[in-house]
């Protein structure tokens, strides 16, 4: 029994697990209809819609800079991971609009979608670094369960970004443009949930191991930091600023590159001229400056999920299943399905038999009972049609957004299994990095041999795509992990923040360049020359990912123990 405590995990990180499996469950839902309700409802071309939604992602993964000092310094880990819900709620309530009216009132339509993405911005900010900076403080220093706590986080992760996709897909990508409304619905209910969750569960659950409630303001700063209605008007002023800047860069002037790039030269100045760094302490910043570049090419070309990507799986993969499906079947798996909710029943009665856990308790018991009665109401639905067979005739777009969190559930417990049984063979973080970048050239290759034979008009096996998200995902499990941990290692703690910033500013120049390069995506009759090279085709365009990242596979190889060395910490 002394055992299993010792174990055994603290409530606190199945709070945390929830709250942001919900939110990224919206996050990737919404991400996974966006393109196509901005070119099927909007309207709006494919090289706009590619680029406003690279100004989008990429301002998603630069105003948690904003969120993450905000919350240091004044509101707490706590009430920012609530404001930022609450916002990203408000946002998709205001895409649900934008989605109902855009056929009767087009001008409101595009001030609405404007103002849905600038709340989902300002939202994300205050709620994306707060949230993961929680987990490791559940232990104590030392605690081995850190790792184990850390992966467990990251399956809720993954499990969001695999259920947003399907549900958000199912409900709005349906072939009728009204529909992608429901998407936003569905994207906005995932959010109340993790709002409520979070309030609800964090002061009892999120402490540190003496008992203490976690995320709480800085003890210096007072109740008067957060007064509801000046925080409701700067709050207000911040999103119409991220409107704005949506719209700037999207519309009028490519100015958000240029910002990112001066705001990284002025990071590397500041820590440069520290003279109390000492030189091997400025070399590994080195080393961070030089992988977050190569980071940038990574995420260029793994997030054309969200746009290109999407483009093809909706235009040029055969989607048809024509699948009967036995009703029998269904009914099987349902059984067993309620068989796991019993045996859940039966383990919340026994963790949770406090009464301090009461309204725990209670919670649980609502979501299975409630998930119970939608598969015995599913069930009694299909019996009382009195047919044989469910039919499932194609899939829709969206839903292959949801193959690469899939894949990053089912693989990455053989990816952490595999680096420790190399022993003296497993290779150092800078070539475990470029063997990631070397995955993604792969998945690219792979799907260019699919459609090189195919013209315009002419659908391919389903095969292609689904093989090169699975190949994308083995380079996210060798390069996103291990990069994150190459930051913190090797990031003096002085900087420790600033070295963060630039990672996350390194992510948000990738999306922003992933929505440019979406804009190259071939349409018939249109040609694009980049730098001599004419794209002509989805086989002209993918080779062109093939050799970027591969150029990029063949650098970092060639910098590896060089970087490497620069990395030793010597006594």
């Amino acid at each position: 029994m002394p055992a299993s405590r010792q174990i055994s995990h603290p409530k606190g990180l199945y709070i945390l697990f929830a709250t942001e499996m919900w939110e990224r469950f919206n996050y990737y839902g919404m991400r996974a209809v966006l393109i196509l309700f901005m070119t099927k409802a909007l309207l709006f071309n494919k090289a706009f819609a590619a680029n406003l939604y690279g100004s989008y992602t990429g301002l998603i993964y630069l105003t948690p800079l904003l969120g993450g000092y905000i919350a240091d310094r004044y509101w707490g880990n706590s009430r920012s991971i609530i404001v930022g819900g609450i916002l990203m709620a408000l946002g998709e309530l205001i895409l649900f609009f934008s989605g109902s009216l855009y056929h009767t009132y087009p001008q409101a339509t595009l001030l609405l979608f404007f103002s849905g993405l600038g709340c989902m911005i300002t939202g994300n900010g205050f709620f994306k670094p707060n949230i993961s900076s929680l987990v490791g403080q559940l232990y104590p220093e030392g605690d081995k369960r850190k790792d184990t706590a850390y992966t467990i986080f990251y399956m809720g992760i993954n499990t969001g970004g695999a259920l947003g996709p399907i549900i958000c897909g199912l409900a709005g990508d349906t072939g009728d443009p009204a529909d992608f409304r429901w998407a936003f619905l569905a994207g906005g209910v995932s959010m109340v949930i993790s709002v409520i969750v979070q309030a609800v569960f964090h002061q009892r659950y999120v402490t540190d191991p003496a008992g203490r409630e976690l995320g709480l303001p800085p003890e210096n700063k007072t109740t008067s930091t957060f007064q509801p209605f000046q925080t409701t008007v700067k709050l207000l002023l911040l999103t119409l600023v991220m409107i704005g800047l949506l719209y700037l860069d999207a519309e009028v002037v490519n100015y958000l590159s240029y910002l990112l790039l001066a705001a990284v030269i002025l990071i590397a100045v500041i820590i440069f001229k520290d003279t109390s760094l000492t030189s091997e302490e400025k070399q590994r910043v080195t080393v961070i400056f030089i992988v977050s570049f190569f980071v940038i090419f990574f995420w260029a070309a793994f997030e054309q999920a969200g746009a290109s990507l999407t483009f093809f799986a909706d235009e040029q993969t055969n989607r048809k299943l024509n699948w009967a499906i036995p009703v029998w079947s269904i009914h099987l798996v349902s059984g067993m399905l309620l068989y796991v909710l019993y045996r859940l029943f039966r383990k919340t009665k026994q963790q949770l038999s406090s009464t301090d856990d009461r309204r725990l308790r209670n919670t649980l018991y609502g979501l299975i009972s409630g998930v119970g009665i939608l598969l015995a109401g599913t069930n009694l639905y299909l019996l009382q049609q009195q047919q044989p067979n469910l039919s499932l005739d194609e899939i829709p777009p969206s839903l292959f957004l949801s193959l690469g969190s899939i894949y990053v559930v089912l693989f990455a417990p053989f990816f952490a299994w595999l680096w420790p049984r190399l022993g003296r063979y497993e290779p150092p973080a800078p070539a475990k990095m470029a063997i990631g970048l070397l995955f993604l050239s792969l998945g690219y290759l792979w799907i260019a041999f699919g459609v090189r034979a195919a013209g315009p008009g002419i659908k391919v096996s389903v095969i292609w795509i689904t093989g090169m998200y699975a190949l994308h995902s083995f380079g996210e499990l060798c390069l996103s992990p291990i990069g994150l941990s190459l930051v913190n290692k090797l990031s003096p703690v002085k900087f420790s923040s600033l070295l963060m910033a630039v990672w996350f500013l390194a992510a948000a120049a990738a999306n922003k360049l992933a929505g440019v390069l979406s804009s190259l995506y071939p349409e018939p009759g249109r040609t694009i020359v980049l730098g001599g090279y004419a794209i002509q085709s989805a086989y002209d365009f993918f080779l062109l990912f093939v050799v970027i990242v591969g150029v990029a596979v063949l650098l970092l190889f060639m910098l590896s123990r060089w970087l490497t060395g620069m990395m030793v910490v010597r006594k």
